[in-house]
């Protein structure tokens, strides 16, 4: 048996044969890319739902809201289930939910049950945690980093993939349903393979779930997450925003004290406030941020007609797609295996500050030299480059601070941050932009573009200090191990030279 596997307990059913580690990384990369290609893929056809549906652009919007308050509510609760009943049924039951809600997007031609077929579509949130789980469970140390990276990888990967996908089939303005024929594709062969392939095992868990906690989570990420998708809609100073926010701020510090006295609780109070947790949830949050700055930033600028506002290139959705974006892709694609490798060599917050950097980097071509296509694309290879590199070496750094029992709902709660982060970074961008539209014009200003670049280089300057505060306190501590294992053996050599039973002097 290879290492990793595991032995099935007496009275248990009998497992499957460890799975090949190569065809393990491909099912759940294909899962994973599947989470992101339906969170990005409908980001360029909220205009036309809008249009085809009949509905206003802000009830178009809720196409997106749905999904992330769906992802918020069911990603700590499905991690938590792979912990307690194993990751393949748990994987399983998302895959069929996500291929159920997709076909009904395509059928549909009514705005609730698209946003049904979208909550649907966010239990898919669930499947990188759970993937992570898999991995840790089934892989021996020496391979774990670099099946960790290409996973992770996928998330930023399966974005470009479906922001291409909707410019091909939505270029020449197309139905808004075809790009969810290749998000039905995908899913059902992620299905099929995760059927097959994806072994069984016991638990690494014990007990079961805190619904209650749960629930109670749910309800203070819907009221964080409603006025920060909803804000631009709603009016940042309006009763509903501010009504929101404070109704989140009360009921997580509710959730956080109910957690304390629960004997088994979802999540662990002491494990969101441990240093080791609070590096790489912080760093997904900004680089989710830049990830969708990056997107939005782009994507806007290069469809912005130059005789009209003075600035951009006129692209049509495809070309911005294929030309400005998809290069990222294909570094990311690349990238993956050689940055697993470099966490094994070097450490993951090395690693994470070099991608940080190169974030920087990015997000700085983009604020100076947005005038030159090449530039831009320059700038999208950099900015992609460190969303891979840090989705290389997040899971790593969950991995490495929680229990075996709890990678799961860890990696879940890392997702969240991640999801929040998305949802600040597009809905910030947005507002940035649209309170800078030229009335001579009606394009946002030149301007604007370089607040948000900077934005964006600042989200990417954070994970960087977050990085290398991660990277004091470990030096702290192994001078603290050190001095702790100095004293020891000098308390064993005085006891020796002392003992009365030895009788050395």
């Amino acid at each position: 048996m290879s290492a990793g596997a595991e032995v099935a307990p007496p009275g248990t059913a009998s497992l499957t044969r460890p799975t090949r580690p190569a065809l393990l990384v491909l099912t759940l990369s294909l899962g994973v890319t599947t989470l992101s290609l339906l969170q990005s893929l409908v980001v360029p056809v909220l205009g036309p739902i809008g249009e085809q549906l009949g509905v206003s652009s802000a009830a178009a919007g809720w196409v997106l809201t749905a999904n992330l308050l769906a992802a918020a509510v069911l990603t700590p609760v499905l991690g938590r289930l792979g912990d307690v009943h194993g990751e393949r049924p748990v994987v399983l039951g998302i895959l069929t939910a996500v291929a159920v809600g997709t076909l009904l997007a395509i059928v549909t031609r009514s705005l609730p049950l698209l946003l049904v077929a979208r909550v649907l579509q966010g239990s898919s949130y669930g499947l990188f945690p759970l993937s992570i789980s898999l991995l840790r469970r089934e892989l021996p140390p020496a391979r774990l980093s670099v099946a960790m990276s290409i996973v992770s990888s996928t998330l930023g990967v399966g974005g470009v993939v479906g922001l291409v996908a909707a410019g091909l089939l939505t270029g020449d303005g197309g139905d808004y349903h075809r790009p969810f024929w290749v998000g039905l594709g995908v899913t059902l062969v992620s299905l099929a393979l995760a059927a097959v392939l994806l072994p069984r095992r016991p638990a690494t868990a014990t007990g079961g779930v805190d619904w209650a906690g749960a629930g109670l989570l749910g309800i203070g990420l819907v009221l964080l997450l409603l006025p920060v998708s909803q804000g631009n809609a709603w009016g940042w100073t309006s009763p509903a925003t501010l009504g929101c926010a404070a109704g989140a701020v009360a009921v997580l510090t509710g959730w956080v004290l109910f957690q304390r006295r629960r004997a088994a609780p979802l999540v662990r109070p002491a494990l969101l406030a441990d240093p080791r947790m609070l590096v790489p949830n912080l760093a997904g949050l900004a680089t989710g941020v830049g990830l969708f700055v990056s997107f939005l930033v782009v994507m806007q600028y290069v469809q912005t007609p130059p005789a009209a506002a003075g600035y951009g290139f006129g692209a049509p959705v495809l070309e911005a797609a294929v030309v400005y974006l998809l290069p990222g892709g294909v570094l990311g694609i690349a990238l993956a295996p050689v940055a697993g490798r470099v966490v094994d060599r070097v450490g993951a917050l090395l690693t994470l500050l070099g991608g940080s950097l190169a974030g920087v980097a990015g997000f700085v071509v983009l604020a100076v030299g947005r005038a030159e296509p090449a530039a831009v694309v320059v700038a999208g290879l950099l900015t992609q480059a460190w969303v891979t590199v840090a989705y290389a070496a997040l899971p790593t750094l969950v991995v490495s601070a929680v229990r075996r029992g709890e990678t799961g709902v860890a990696n879940a709660v890392n997702s969240i941050a991640r999801s929040v982060g998305q949802a600040v970074g597009s809905t910030v961008t947005v507002a940035l932009l649209g309170a800078a539209v030229d009335p001579a014009t009606g394009f946002p200003r030149a301007s604007s573009f370089t607040v948000v670049s900077l934005l964006g280089a600042g989200a990417a300057l954070v994970v960087a200090l977050v990085s290398l505060g991660g990277m004091a306190r470990t030096r702290r501590q192994d001078r603290d191990d050190a001095d702790d294992t100095a004293d020891v053996g000098r308390a064993t050599a005085c006891a020796g030279e002392w003992s009365p039973v030895s009788g050395l002097r």
